[in-house]
């Protein structure tokens, strides 16, 4: 078995590390939020119909997400294991693996897109305007996932060896793409056609088909302390179960959210299209305070495997404090920005009166939650790193199905839609206070005496 020399993860001072390793990775991620954003600033401008549609689109696009992030995290965990066991034969297999699970989950899109995409938005809604959008959107996005599902594998099987700044660079290149694409083929410039919602689609793709050609490129012309071999890979099951180990309760607890939004949109519609606007307004300003600290988790997750494997029970101590800290101030700084500009934020969206009059309030109640989040995201990632990706998805279902559903619904039949928001403070308490009793305990269980 060939051996892997000391890597930085396990001897560069941790404040400093972690900063190196995560900047990156949130720089590109808030560039990501923002595209997100100008994607629905812009599409605001053709209606508030068409605001909707995307916003009920929404859960679909996160469901891609999940699949490919939750996959990723669980190629990213075993790469970063192996190399603190200076294992080079597991890390490949991870990292082969990795790129042959990619290929499965887009065959599984491709599907959803050709089968699923008209009697999901037939569940929705019988405005034919809206569903006319909605599907015009919905069915680009999934028919052409391949390009941000690669790039994702090629993120995080890049970062499981601590290297940031390709995934950064994926990530900006997509973004940048889509920036410049949006308004061309939305509104129509240089000779090229108006295409509205459908040329929102066509953007986000084109930019993310660039990101992975990019992507494939470097993982396969860079070293990065693994080696590819696709014409000779060779499945193997035991391999899979460990990626899936970590990686099916991350797949679960993020495709949570794609439900959760799927059944507050269900709730929300039943009082009005501007209802599930705000809330979707909502998801992409959210964002820019959440995509941090997942930028974050990018820099934790490897540190974390790595010092675990390596048995360096301080270094994986202060990691989790240092982790902590930060994503506590990220998120204080994410409420005071809610509180002191919701009615700027929700104008930028093009906000009539009444949407203004149930945002405001919205936005406000649910950021409340921040903080609270940012404890049990942080403390997820130390339990997927260790390998306990189901204890992760335990506390999600408190925080995204098990409480906040039936909260939202009996406050919206008792209190009317201002009692939803407040569905998403209680549950993230809890949720909080669960999390800090399961970090306690696989600290008595797996890291105490390592």
């Amino acid at each position: 078995m060939a051996e892997i020399q000391e890597n930085k993860m396990g001897t560069e001072p941790i404040g400093k590390l972690l900063l190196k390793m995560s900047l990156p990775t949130i720089f590109s991620m808030l560039i990501n939020s923002l595209y997100n954003v100008v994607d629905g600033i812009f599409v605001a401008k053709i209606g508030e119909k068409a605001l909707t549609a995307v916003s009920l689109a929404l859960p679909l696009q996160f469901l891609i997400i999940s699949f490919s992030v939750g996959t990723g995290i669980g190629v990213n965990s075993l790469i970063s294991r192996k190399l603190g066991e200076k294992d080079q034969e597991g890390v490949d297999s991870a990292a082969n693996h990795g790129f042959f699970l990619g290929i499965v989950n887009y065959i599984i899109f491709f599907l959803l897109g050709i089968f699923f995409t008209k009697p999901f938005f037939k569940m929705f809604t019988s405005d034919q305007e809206v569903f006319k959008y909605g599907m015009d959107y919905t069915s680009i996005v999934l028919l052409f996932s391949f390009g941000v599902i690669m790039s994702i594998s090629c993120e995080k099987t890049i970062q499981g060896t601590g290297n940031m700044n390709y995934p950064m660079i994926f990530q900006l290149i997509g973004a940048v793409v889509n920036l410049i694409l949006d308004p061309i083929l939305i509104f129509g410039m240089w000779g090229i056609p108006a295409m509205g919602v459908k040329g929102a689609a066509i953007a986000t793709v084109l930019g993310q088909i660039m990101s992975m050609i990019y992507a494939i490129f470097i993982i396969t012309t860079k070293d990065f302390g693994f080696h590819l071999n696709l014409k000779n890979f060779r499945f193997k099951k035991d391999t899979v179960k460990q990626i899936y180990q970590v990686g099916l309760p991350s797949i679960v607890m993020q495709s949570i959210s794609s439900f959760l939004t799927i059944a507050l949109n269900s709730i929300l519609i039943a009082f009005s299209d501007t209802a599930v606007s705000v809330y979707g307004i909502y998801s992409k300003l959210q964002s820019f305070v959440f995509m941090p600290i997942f930028g974050l988790n990018q820099g934790l997750m490897p540190l974390f495997g790595y010092n675990f494997g390596a048995g360096n029970k301080k270094r994986l101590m202060d990691t989790l404090k240092i982790g902590m800290g930060i994503a506590c101030m990220i998120m204080l700084v994410g409420t005071a920005g809610f509180w002191l500009f919701t009615d700027k934020l929700l104008l930028m969206f093009s906000a009539t009166e009444e949407m203004l009059t149930v945002g405001i309030p919205a936005l406000r109640i649910i950021s409340s939650c921040f903080v609270l989040a940012g404890v049990g995201i942080i403390s997820a990632t130390l339990f997927q790193a260790l390998g306990n990706g189901s204890m992760s998805l335990f506390v999600s279902l408190i925080r995204q199905l098990i409480l906040i559903l039936p909260l939202a619904y009996l406050g919206a039949k008792m209190f009317g839609v201002s009692a939803v928001w407040y569905a998403f403070p209680v549950s993230e308490g809890v949720a909080m206070i669960i999390s800090l009793l399961m970090v306690a305990k696989i600290y008595k269980t797996k890291i105490k005496n390592i």
